[in-house]
């Protein structure tokens, strides 16, 4: 199946923080985004952040050997591969069909802890009902101050088919 949305990968580069695209595959494969964050220089913690369809993104962190993930709405592990992948690295099982009418974070909600963003304030981001995924991203990376390299790396990974 064809997903919409983008991909990019945030990396250290000397003292400042690099944002760039990633190749479309990696919006339904966990395999070879976690292939694209592990060929990232390990200093500093990079992460990849991939956008499915409006409909929730995945945050993926090198801490060292170990991988953090964050899954903005686990309800999307029922109909995207992406999803049901990182259900499966982080040893859940999928909602049940009364889960499937809220939207629930699942994950380390304080991957950014150490880039200023508290596990606190990332549940009320995620909280937000209103909030597209793409929007709630947005908000993410303004409080961990790389919104004007992710705006521009956004903009050149937009896959729209």
């Amino acid at each position: 199946m064809t997903q919409n949305g983008f991909a990019v990968a945030a990396f250290r580069d000397a003292d400042a923080w690099r944002i760039e695209p990633l190749p479309p595959a990696v919006l339904s494969d966990l395999g070879v985004l976690l292939q694209a964050l592990r060929s990232q220089n390990p200093e500093g913690g990079p992460f990849v952040v991939a956008c499915v369809d409006d409909e929730f993104f995945l945050v993926a962190r090198l801490d060292g050997v170990r991988i953090a993930l964050l899954l903005s709405d686990l309800t999307a592990a029922v109909e995207y591969p992406l999803a049901e992948q990182v259900m499966t690295r982080l040893g859940e099982d999928p909602p049940e069909d009364d889960e499937l009418d809220e939207v629930w974070p699942i994950g380390d909600l304080d991957l950014f802890s150490d880039l200023g963003l508290s596990e606190d304030e990332m549940e009320q981001i995620l909280d937000d009902i209103d909030a597209f995924p793409d929007e709630m991203l947005e908000e993410i990376v303004d409080r961990i101050e790389m919104a004007d390299q992710y705006a521009h790396a956004t903009e050149s990974a937009q896959v729209i088919r």
